[in-house]
């Protein structure tokens, strides 16, 4: 009995000395403050070294990197040293000892350290963790959803063990009260998601954004990531997630403001008010940035945006670091470029330069993108565009994929002088069946541009092309013809444009949305709406049903959204059935959301109302305020040169529609010098058809001075024809002291003509302008009507005194007006008003 109570009392002092001991090794390696600490305790105590030591240590090493500088990390160093090895041997073997924190832990300082993924550690702790789950031993949330990123990191996207995981965020989405991780739970099991459950993450997500009245930054990129991983572009999160970027301005650097732009640029998303706050950031730190890869971020961020001082200094950098570049960093130069429309020449010739030691590490995607840019870009590098060729018919002969072949053949028809070799058409046809309406638009419009350029030169290949067309055609046609969902077609239709489909598959295509039409929903009426102004059609049906789900989801739709639902029905000048209640609600919606859109948007809006006849006075008066005008000269300044153009022109005509339908706001006028400018900048020169008409105009009434031609009315309306009848119909020569027409085709201007023209006319006569209609006037469906623009000016022009002529084209190239007399006949009962 004696001998027992000694050996336990041993066996009890041996073990709580292995405890203190454990313990302070466990402070030990915590303590440490550089790697070779942590080795060195390593290389001591091998031996002694337990599980939770070995987690313990692999975490102290990834901490360490992390606090350090990402340029001046040494994670080589740490993982060629033996003892790391010595490490990863030891975590091997005693994985299934490990806590599940410790393994997620282990596995994520591996990750981070940049281990590869196939090293064995790496395998052995995703297959225990896995093993767990299986065994269903939950994680806990913090543990599951680092399990899951660091999943995510090695690529499982499609990995069963992904699919666990989103099982698991299934049953507990709603414990879940932490954004950080719910946000990385959402990226890593995006893939693998129904549209259901990807909604319920949504709303979940921005539950838990209202809830908090602090969101650090990160949280808000990835769920940027994950709208862009599901391919949405869901505006009530994307509004909260550049909210939370704009109060975390002072955290943000040049890697996190190059991140969320690209993810904004995938989206489809843009802030007037981000891109002042990184404006401002990148170009006061522009020369802190010296290293290749900081600078390319830089130049991404900070090109497209730029005055012309700091765009010069980018440049020059970017061609003094051109040798420097990476094969992913040249791209992304070559891509802002054609983003600034840069075709400085010395910067393209260093660019086209390094490529070509890069041009064998694209993958074909990427190739196809640098061809584009540097096409767009003129490059003029003869021996590049000619590896480029061979490299991506080389891609093109072994391409199995119908999204690569289709781009491939895109992008080399934008070659110069390319001859189109038999196997690129054997190779498209054998793709066809398989191809997406993107994809056969892309083939179409290749093989339609070689057959009118003559770039098809075998025997018999006018004929093998005609056949191959005619397959496209009956393709499109099969593909439209099995649609079922509206949601999926709409987001083929997204990147579908040009001749062929316009010519070929429009009228099949409305015709399929008019079917499905019981499936349009508060969700869809945008991409729907996108469709049809893009398509010029007016289709009554689907107009109605767009106009009464939004009237009735009214509150579910985003604000920014409203505007382009309703630029369909301006623009295509369409009234549905309860047009009143449409436009109420809408405008309704807007004014009481004005704080949550943009400056630049409301001058869009407006301008949208304006055509509608519709002038909200808290609107005008939002938009007629010097402070808001002040703001709006900012906002400009940073975004892209087709936005701003868009947004001037808007302004000035809603300025111009203000001041003609609604005088009681007192708005002056103040787009004079805008006009004047724009006017004095213009290339236009007078229509052939336009003059045609004129000359017939001034033999009717009898001379060249009874009419003037190309005629810029007050508020700056350009009309093609001018002449005065009195109240006898009979025409009135113009005023010695007024403007000759001078043959070659000059616009006259008749400054204060509101005054001195009306009150020079005598009683009873009508000033009459006279305008041919081309075919951008009409929509292109069969009914022509004529579209909100031109129906705008002609009310405007009324106001202005003038009775208006409108000539549509259909009319005027008619075979009914097919000899002169009858085309002077036709004028003089439009112009005499004889029926």
């Amino acid at each position: 009995m004696l001998c027992l109570r000694q050996v336990c009392l041993f066996a009890l002092r041996r073990y709580q000395a292995r405890t203190l001991c454990s313990d302070l090794l466990l402070s030990q390696i915590n303590g440490c403050t550089h790697e070779d600490e942590v080795f060195s305790l390593v290389g001591r105590n091998k031996a002694r070294l337990s599980e939770k030591h070995v987690g313990i240590a692999l975490n102290t090493l990834w901490q360490l990197q992390k606090k350090r500088p990402f340029l001046l990390r040494t994670s080589d160093y740490v993982r060629n040293h033996s003892q790391f090895l010595t490490l990863c041997i030891l975590a091997e073997n005693k994985v299934e000892h490990m806590e599940d924190e410790v393994i997620v832990d282990a596995l994520y300082s591996i990750l981070r350290l940049n281990v590869e993924d196939h090293v064995s550690l790496a395998e052995v702790l995703v297959t225990e963790a896995w093993k767990r789950l299986e065994r269903q031993v939950l994680l806990s949330l913090p543990a599951l959803s680092k399990f899951a990123l660091c999943l995510y990191k090695q690529h499982r996207h499609f990995s069963p063990i992904i699919g666990q995981v989103a099982h698991i965020v299934d049953m507990k989405l709603d414990s879940i009260q932490d954004i950080r991780i719910l946000s990385v739970l959402m990226i890593s099991i995006s893939d693998v998601i129904t549209e259901s459950f990807r909604d319920r993450l949504l709303h979940k997500a921005e539950q838990l954004l209202e809830e908090k009245d602090e969101v650090h930054f990160n949280y808000a990129r990835r769920i940027l990531q994950f709208l862009q991983n599901v391919k949405l572009r869901y505006h009530p999160l994307l509004e909260k997630c550049n909210r939370i970027f704009l109060e975390s301005a002072s955290h943000l650097d040049i890697h996190s403001v190059s991140h969320i732009f690209g993810l904004y640029e995938q989206l489809g998303f843009d802030n007037a008010e981000f891109r002042l706050f990184a404006k401002q950031l990148l170009s006061e730190s522009i020369d802190d940035y010296y290293d290749p890869e900081t600078f390319a971020k830089l130049f991404f961020a900070l090109g497209p945006m730029a005055g012309s001082k700091v765009r010069e200094r980018l440049l020059v950098t970017a061609a003094h670091m051109a040798e420097e570049f990476s094969s992913h960093q040249v791209l992304m130069i070559l891509k802002t470029m054609q983003k600034m429309k840069c075709r400085n020449s010395y910067l393209l010739k260093k660019m086209a330069s390094v490529l070509h030691k890069h041009l064998d590490s694209y993958r074909v995607l990427q190739l196809v993108k640098l061809t584009q840019y540097l096409m767009v870009l003129h490059c003029q590098d003869l021996e590049l565009i000619a590896k480029l060729k061979m490299l991506l018919l080389g891609y093109l002969k072994s391409s199995v994929i119908p999204a690569d072949t289709a781009a491939i053949i895109r992008v080399l028809a934008m070659l110069p002088s390319f001859q189109a070799e038999e196997m690129i058409l054997n190779k498209a046809a054998a793709v066809l069946p398989q191809c997406r309406l993107h994809h056969l638009n892309c083939i179409a419009t290749a093989l339609v541009k070689w057959n009118h350029h003559g770039q098809l030169h075998w025997q018999n290949s006018s004929e093998l092309c005609a056949r191959l067309l005619q397959k496209l055609n009956d393709c499109g046609f099969q593909r439209l013809q099995k649609a079922n969902n509206l949601n999926l077609l709409l987001e083929e239709l997204t990147h579908v444009n040009g001749e062929w489909f316009e010519e070929v598959l429009n009228e099949e295509t409305m015709a399929m949305c008019q079917h499905l039409i019981d499936q349009v929903t508060w969700a869809n009426v945008l991409p729907l709406s996108f469709f049809l102004i893009k398509s010029d059609h007016r289709c009554p049906a689907l107009f109605d049903r767009i106009a009464s789900v939004t009237v009735a989801n009214i509150d579910k739709i985003p604000p920014s959204e409203i505007y382009f639902i309703l630029f369909l029905f301006s623009a295509l000048n369409y009234d549905p059935p309860d047009n009143e209640e449409f436009f109420k609600s809408c405008i309704q919606h807007l004014t009481s959301n004005l704080s949550r859109l943009e400056t630049y948007h409301l001058v869009l809006l407006g301008h949208v109302l304006a055509m509608a006849g519709y002038f909200p006075p808290v609107l005008i008066t939002t938009i007629f305020n010097v402070s808001f005008l002040s703001k709006l000269d900012a906002q400009l300044k940073v975004l892209p040169d087709t936005v701003k153009q868009r947004v001037h022109s808007s302004l000035m005509k809603l300025n111009r529609a203000v001041c003609l339908e609604c005088p009681e706001f007192h708005i002056p006028w103040f787009h004079e010098p805008y006009c004047q400018r724009v006017f004095h900048n213009s290339t236009s020169r007078i229509n052939p058809q336009r003059r045609h008409i004129h000359r017939m105009l001034t033999e009717i009434l009898g001379g060249s001075h009874y009419s003037r031609i190309s005629v810029l009315t007050p508020y700056y309306y350009e009309i093609d024809s001018e002449c005065v009848l009195d109240v006898n119909k009979k025409p009135l020569s113009y005023m010695v002291q007024n403007i000759p027409l001078d043959g070659a085709g000059g616009i006259h201007l008749r400054h204060d003509i509101k005054d001195e023209g009306r009150k020079a006319l005598p009683p009873g006569a009508q000033r009459i302008a006279l305008e041919f209609l081309d075919s951008k006037a009409f929509t292109k469906d069969y009914s022509r009507h004529l579209k909100g623009e031109p129906a705008v000016k002609k009310r405007h022009l009324e106001m202005l005194g003038y009775r208006v002529v409108q000539i549509p084209h259909f009319e005027w190239n008619s075979m009914v007006l097919s000899t002169k007399g009858e085309q002077l006949e036709y004028l003089r009962q439009q112009l005499y008003g004889i029926q």
